[in-house]
């Protein structure tokens, strides 16, 4: 039996998103290498939508190599602690949120049909003030 491989990750959260992950600015995450196709959504059990594309790169049937769209589903999960609608926006983070992937901008990179790999850096920055 093969062991599960997983990707380990550093998130840091500034802008005052940090506030809705305990005030804790970096955090280490350890994923697994491959994730089901759908994702049960922990919010109301309907399956979430995931991204079509980088189907030839797909390691087996029912599975993909873990994206940023599975991650953004998995810190709100699992590490967001409030008012998840300052975070996520259905399938994605809200508007108004840069997401940088090694320093660079998420929207050359994909978005969330990046496919992340050991050691990469994601950084979220809220450019919404005030509330």
């Amino acid at each position: 039996p093969r062991a599960m491989s997983t990707i380990d990750l550093k998130i840091e959260f500034s802008g005052g998103l940090e506030l809705l992950f305990g005030n804790q600015r970096t955090h280490a995450l350890s994923l697994p290498a491959v994730v089901p196709l759908q994702v049960v959504d922990a919010g109301n059990g309907t399956p979430a939508p995931t991204s079509t594309s980088g189907t030839a790169s797909t390691p087996g049937a029912g599975v993909k190599s873990t994206d940023v769209t599975y991650m953004i589903h998995h810190l709100r999960t699992h590490l967001l602690k409030e008012r998840p609608e300052l975070f996520v926006d259905g399938d994605t983070v809200r508007p108004g949120i840069l997401v940088l992937i090694n320093d660079t901008d998420w929207e050359l990179e994909g978005e969330g049909a990046y496919e992340l790999k050991n050691g990469d850096e994601i950084v979220f920055i809220s450019t919404l003030h005030g509330g």
